[in-house]
Formats: structure tokens, sequence, C-alpha cells
């Protein structure tokens, strides 16, 4: 799927690129049908290799510019035209979120019927450098790389160019297995997630060496991270943000939109970690209470450790869905903060509305599952009151959105 679905002597067709879409790809026409092409920009004239077809659609790469958007730059990565682990290194970054927040307001219009003004905020470092967790596949000869866009072939690199500087660089080793996983903490910890045997040269350094299934193997396999001058355990094959800013950016959010008062009940959904949790605990004080649910083993164990010091704040493990829908949660909080997986909160939106909190902060990851289940929100009487996105993943069609809910004045 990754070379051009064209013959080497076949004329390619240009076309005029539209809208940019879902995905880190732009909409055009082909022959009336409709084209997704990636490395171009919307307004932009393109020459375009067809790289996949179907009934419905074609899949296709820009491959000559012929009228560039004055958003274009020259990729700052060699890799950009193969490897698929990045969307826009071809925009600028203020480029990039104008493009995000297109498709947040699009997400949001056409799958909730809802019209918001939506401005993407900066999160430095906003271009390079800054991805703290990278996933590595190995090829059969060993060497480590990057996988391309919609393909399993392995694009083997020197290094990538959106990881943090103090990531370590796998792709100099020869593995026997992938992937591999380079990991650094807030703290400078450094650590490695992988089956494989992990070669001498790379051991130097290296904070502990984990197992895909959370194993420890080597050293330590838990990592510090800072926020706000707190720190927070974390299980090395655990989750946690991978933006070096996004953990203190996101708490900063939460917290002024959550407005938590002295003894409020507080409950946070798929908390991981606690990260959300900690902070809600001292703003709800002693006379309040915060519950911490997460269904993952490790992220709940770091939960138990990071919360340990605050009493007013318990961590249950469980499967958010199932805790609700059996009342393990209790009837009623004053507020919820909910960051849920990619695929959104579908099962968990109703037994929310019906705990009658007075606010709902809903963390996203994927406009199109929140704008889902913003729809499915307001049907259960919770109206979107404000929302904040961020360029948390530079270069990538990701977005970080904080959607706030009240329920709707009658």
């Amino acid at each position: 799927m990754g070379e051009p679905a064209v013959r080497a002597n076949e004329e390619l067709p240009v076309v005029d690129v539209g809208p940019v879409a879902h995905g880190g790809h732009c909409v055009a026409r082909l022959d009336g049908q409709v084209v997704f092409v990636r490395h171009a920009l919307p307004g932009e004239r393109v020459r375009i290799a067809v790289t996949e077809r179907s009934k419905r659609f074609l899949r296709a790469d820009a491959v000559d510019v012929l009228e560039p958007s004055p958003d274009r730059v020259a990729a700052p990565c060699p890799f950009a035209g193969t490897c698929g682990g990045c969307d826009f290194q071809h925009v600028s970054a203020e480029g990039q979120r104008r493009l995000l927040a297109h498709v947040v307001r699009e997400q949001l219009q056409r799958l909730a019927g809802i019209d918001w003004d939506v401005e993407v905020e900066a999160v430095q470092p906003e271009t390079l450098g800054w991805r703290t967790r990278v996933t590595y596949a190995v090829d059969a000869s060993g060497r480590a790389g990057l996988r391309r866009h919609r393909d399993h072939t392995i694009v083997p690199i020197d290094f990538c160019r959106i990881a943090h500087r103090d990531a370590r660089s796998v792709t100099a080793a020869q593995w026997s297995d992938g992937p591999v996983e380079a990991v650094v903490s807030s703290s400078g910890e450094r650590l490695l997630v992988t089956d494989a045997e992990v070669p001498e040269e790379e051991l130097d350094s290296l904070h502990g060496v984990v197992s895909r299934d959370g194993a420890l193997r080597q050293g330590s396999g838990t990592l510090h991270e800072v926020v706000h001058g707190r720190m927070f355990h974390v299980t090395g094959s655990g989750f946690w943000q991978v933006h070096p800013r996004a953990a203190e950016t996101l708490v900063d959010a939460v917290l002024a939109a959550a407005q938590v008062r002295p003894g409020d009940r507080v409950l946070d959904l798929y908390a991981g970690a606690g990260l959300f949790s900690a902070f809600l605990a001292e703003q709800a004080g002693p006379d309040g209470a915060v519950v911490s649910v997460e269904g993952a083993r490790s992220g709940h164990e770091d939960a138990r450790v990071n919360l340990a010091d605050l009493a007013n704040a318990t961590a249950q493990r469980a499967p958010v869905e199932k805790a609700l829908a059996r009342g393990w949660l209790g009837s009623s909080a004053d507020v919820v903060v909910l960051d849920p997986p990619r695929a959104g909160a579908k099962a968990a939106v109703a037994p929310i509305a019906a705990l009658g909190a007075r606010t709902v902060v809903y963390v996203a990851c994927d406009p199109a599952a929140l704008a889902r289940d913003l729809k499915m929100f307001a049907e259960h009487g919770y109206d979107v009151r404000s929302l904040r996105a961020f360029a948390l993943f530079p270069m990538t069609h990701h977005v970080e959105c904080v959607a706030v809910l009240a329920p709707a004045e009658r």
C-alpha cells in the first residue's frame, strides 16, 4: 500500500486541493471521485500518485506541488515523505494549528451539530524535539525504524526529529526483535520497553528495562514525573502524556474548568496514574472526596502510590463503564472529570449524566470521538459551556481538547 498504484509511464494526475480532513490528509476530487491526499495543503494545486483505490474513494500522495500554500515550508525531516509518523512536516507551526482548529470545528459541527469557534493553543516546543516516548519497529535485519503510513514496511532512520533530545535513539544498534520503546521522564530517567535482548552499548545511562507486559527486566521500572512540584511515580510501560508540557498544560486546563469547591465529591474517570486526581483532591480539601477510577492494573497501582498522601483521595480499579453501571461510584457527584481512550466514552455517557454533576470536564485526544460523545451528553441534558484545544502532538494530525459541560438551562 505504500507504493503509488500507477504505471511508470502513466502521467500523474493534477488536482486542486480542498479542505483538511480528520486523519492528516486533505480532500480533493479526481474525475468526480473523492481523493484523500497526504502531504498537501488546502488551496494548493498538486500532482498526485494514487496509493490506494476503493469503490468509494482514493488515497494519494502529493508528489509535485504546482501552486503552493503560504503555509507550506520545507520539511525539516528527510524521512517526511516515507515515514508515517508525522503528517504535517510540510506545514508551518501556525498553519498546523489552523488545520487542527478546522478539523475540530468540522467534527463538532458534522457529528454533534455544535458550531464552535475553535482556536488551537500552542504549547512549547511546538515543532521538533518534544516526544518523550517513541516506539520503533525492527525489520528482519535487526534495524530499528518507523513504519510507512498505512503500511507494515519499516523505514530505517538515523533518528526521529520529533523525539525529545534526551530520549534514547535506538536506531544505531542491532536488535533481535521488536518493537522497542524509548522513554524519558521529566526527571531525566531513561527507560527501554522491549522483549528483545538489549545490546550492551544501549545499557549505559539507562534507568531500567521493562518487558512489554510490564515485567521488570533490569534496573528500575518506575519513572518519576514532576508536575507543578509534585512527584508522580509512573510504571515505565504505563500511560503518561508524551509531550513534556502536556501534563502541566492539561492539569491547569482541567482545574480551571472544574472549579472544584471545598467539600466537593469528585470523580476522576479513566484516571491513569492519578494526575488529575491529585490536584483535584487538593482543591476539594479535607471535607471533600476524590475517587480515581482506572481499569488498567499498572495505572491503578501507580495511582495508589501517587495519591497515598491525600486522605481525601481513593484509587479504585475497575472498568469505568462497569463501575458506573453497577453503582460502585455512588449515585451523585459534584464534578466529574473523564479522560477516556481514543475511542471515547460512549457507554459511560448516560450514567455520568445521571450523577447530576454541576460540571463535567471531558479531556479528549480524538475530536471525532469527542463530538459523538458530546452529542450523547446533549441528549442526556448536558450542554457544552467552553472548549479549549491544544497542539500537544506537533507535526501530527492529533489534537487534545478539554470541553466543559453543565446541565442545560431550561
